[in-house]
């Protein structure tokens, strides 16, 4: 019978819904249950697409015995930590002060008012390496509960006291962001951790570094730096030809449990593809890189091809396990993995030994029971043969039984997703990744958007999760509208993201330290406001949202959003050069306010040719974090049409009432389009010649 999941949004929680133990989702009832009957709660945290979740579920969750002791002595709440990423990040800080290191599945038991005591990630069915099973773990804690209540009660309170108590120590007060020395110091710092044979930064498991790489490719691009370019590249080279990179299908996987980017854990997710296209994009752009360009596209491709929901979103995840074609069992990467004989079989003897030569395909194997994941160690000299056995051995991978899909919709993880496919369509003329990007920005303001302008964290299927957007929802989303503007000149999406970055200022910042929560102050109270300024797999939502407001400043001439990014790099300043790596989108910000940032404005006719070369341009420019609007002059629509709403008052530009402020009084140059490069609304003289403009904001002439 199903329990309480059974009517959720998430797929993580549906995947527990027929489960003998009585899940509550997170929710005041489940607390008030707990302190009815006079039992702890067990809290367990994890995501759909997470190996070891699913190994503790089938082991512990599903047996009926471990289901009846739980729910004897304890109420059990499940947590999707992609919907509630606030109660992850609280109940995470603790785990790891407690035990050093955290993961997923999370376990950690809760008093009936929420305050942790006692904490763990996986626990085995049986002991194992030292490690009690998770049925001892229940019965310890029951005993401990039930004979000590006093003494856990008083741990549990310090723990929560001591939690309540840490907040970021760095505000406005004694940081500004990174300038030139410390921009300097942080790409020291990554130096010292660059993985010189391999590409990136660390050793095993080895993450893909997409913001960082944004980072490199900015001061690359500002200073000239040819140690930033080739950690750039070398980093970008070593993954598009690794096993983390999906070699048939495209799109990357989470991580290489090794160094050498060989074997992926297979679960691919929105946030990393979306960051990687923009990052290969740019490398791309600065570059030229052939190779950087078809990773691009790849990756593109994956994202429609795999991610993209009837609704026009995007999916959160495709699934580390899928069926052994041998057995029948769920088994990690069993999807992507090949043998010679697998390779034999579907492409022919001679064909199959091409192929496994290219894809570094070995009797050994470089995965489990001698198969091998795809990589690509040099590139194809017969790239029509390589296409074509490509396209074969994607067919017979189709054949296959696909990992499950996550189809929830994060709003932040779509906002992503559109600004990079708003950019690879423009940028690679390519009109239907464009056409994508849109599509998933209508999705999120017909569903995630309310009436009031505030933003939900989920949907799917059309149908709008309960949760409330967190700090990291409002400054993607505003991104991704910030580069539908630039590549499209429509000002509605300049006023979508002035919207989002005011509820930002509003709900999300401390007005005396400029400081930035990850949750509204109207939000639900948890023991602790969660703010963490550091980058994870994602950019956090305070750089994120600094980002943002730095663009919309740029865009706008809005000295309070000017103001409001400037005191949330103060933690960039702070943490350039102590720990670049876990900074790196605050540091591509910081970039962008050490540049200007430069803003670009290209006046002329919609549908002129050179009109569109000089907006072609634009788009080009690497100068770091540069903006981009285009329109025709005197403030009327690409099209000739005059604007909805008229002036902004003559008050402080904020890119309201349609108008769109960049393009305030620049006119045509001799009746010719032309474009204004400017900084804080200080422009140099006006150019017709594109080449000019390629000269002036560093774009590379395709």
């Amino acid at each position: 019978m199903p329990n309480r999941l059974a009517d959720a949004t998430s797929p993580y929680l549906l995947q527990h819904a027929g489960n003998p133990v009585d899940w509550w989702p997170w929710s005041a009832e489940a607390f008030d249950e707990a302190r009815r009957r006079g039992v702890p709660v067990l809290l367990s945290v994890g995501y759909a697409a997470c190996h070891w979740c699913h190994v503790m579920a089938h082991e512990s969750f599903e047996d009926e015995a471990v289901a009846a002791y739980l729910n004897e002595h304890f109420v059990a709440v499940k947590v999707d930590r992609e919907e509630r990423p606030d109660v992850d990040a609280v109940y995470m800080e603790a785990v790891q002060a407690a035990t050093g290191q955290g993961g997923w599945p999370m376990t950690v038991f809760l008093t009936p008012d929420a305050e942790p005591f006692y904490f763990g990630t996986y626990f085995p069915p049986g002991p194992r390496h030292g490690m009690p099973s998770f049925g001892q773990v229940l019965q310890g804690v029951a005993a401990a509960w039930q004979e000590r209540r006093e003494e856990v009660g008083e741990v549990a309170g310090r723990i929560a006291a001591d939690l309540a108590e840490r907040t970021s120590g760095f505000g406005a007060a004694g940081h500004a962001a990174p300038g030139e020395d410390g921009l300097h110091q942080a790409l020291l710092g990554l130096a010292r951790h660059f993985d010189g044979r391999h590409g990136g930064f660390g050793g095993a498991p080895k993450f893909p570094p997409s913001m960082v790489l944004e980072f490199l490719l900015r001061h690359h691009a500002r200073t000239g730096s040819d140690a930033a370019l080739e950690m750039a590249e070398r980093t970008c080279d070593a993954m598009a030809r690794g096993g983390i990179h999906d070699q048939l299908g495209g799109g990357f996987a989470r991580y290489a449990v090794d160094a050498a980017w060989v074997v992926p854990h297979f679960e691919k997710m929105l946030y990393d593809n979306a960051l990687l296209l923009r990052a290969y994009l740019h490398l791309w752009r600065a570059t030229g890189s052939p190779q950087a360009r078809r990773t691009a596209l790849d990756t593109a491709a994956f994202l429609l091809a795999e991610l993209r929901t009837p609704e026009g979103g995007f999916a959160s995840a495709l699934d580390a396990d899928s069926p052994d074609p041998a057995t029948g069992e769920p088994a990690e990467g069993a999807y992507y993995v090949w043998t010679p004989a697998q390779l034999a079989a579907e492409l022919g003897e001679e064909d199959g030994r091409r192929a496994a030569a290219l894809f570094a395909v070995t009797e050994e194997g470089t995965f489990e029971h001698g198969a091998s994941v795809l990589q690509l160690p040099e590139d194809p000299d017969d790239l029509p043969w390589y296409e074509s056995v490509r396209a074969r051995l994607l067919a017979a991978r189709a054949r296959r039984t696909p990992p499950a899909r996550d189809d929830k919709v994060v709003a932040a993880w779509n906002g992503l997703a559109v600004a990079a496919l708003a950019e690879a369509g423009a940028l690679l003329e390519r009109p239907d990744l464009l056409e994508a990007a849109l599509a998933a920005a209508d999705l999120l303001l017909s569903v995630h958007l309310t009436p009031e302008g505030r933003l939900l964290r989920t949907s799917r299927d059309g149908r709008p999760g309960p949760n409330a957007g967190v700090l990291e929802d409002y400054a993607d989303v505003a991104e991704g509208f910030l580069a539908l503007h630039a590549v499209t000149g429509g000002p509605e999406w300049l006023q979508l993201a002035g919207g989002l970055l005011d509820t930002v200022l509003v709900h999300f910042a401390d007005p005396d330290t400029g400081a930035l929560y990850d949750t509204a102050d109207d939000a639900e109270q948890l023991i602790r406001r969660p703010q963490d300024p550091t980058d994870n797999a994602a950019p956090s939502g305070w750089t994120a949202a600094a980002a943002a407001l730095l663009s919309y400043a740029a865009h706008t001439g809005s000295e309070r959003h000017r103001t409001a990014a400037e005191r949330a790099l103060g933690v960039v300043g702070a943490l350039a050069s102590r720990a670049p790596r876990f900074i790196g989108w605050g540091l591509a910000a910081a970039e962008a306010h050490a540049d200007g940032p430069r803003e670009i404005a290209v006046v002329g006719p919609a549908g002129d040719d050179a009109t569109a070369l000089l907006h072609r341009t634009a788009l080009l420019a690497t100068a770091p974090g540069a903006v981009v609007t285009v329109g025709a002059p005197g403030g009327t629509e690409p099209d000739g049409t005059e604007p909805d709403g008229g002036d902004t008052g003559g008050g402080e530009a904020d890119g309201t009432g349609g108008e769109v402020p960049l393009l305030r009084g620049r006119p045509l140059l001799g009746g010719r389009p032309a474009a204004y490069v400017c900084r804080r609304f200080t422009c140099d003289a006006p150019t017709a010649d594109a080449a000019e403009l390629a000269a002036a904001v560093g774009a590379r002439v395709q």
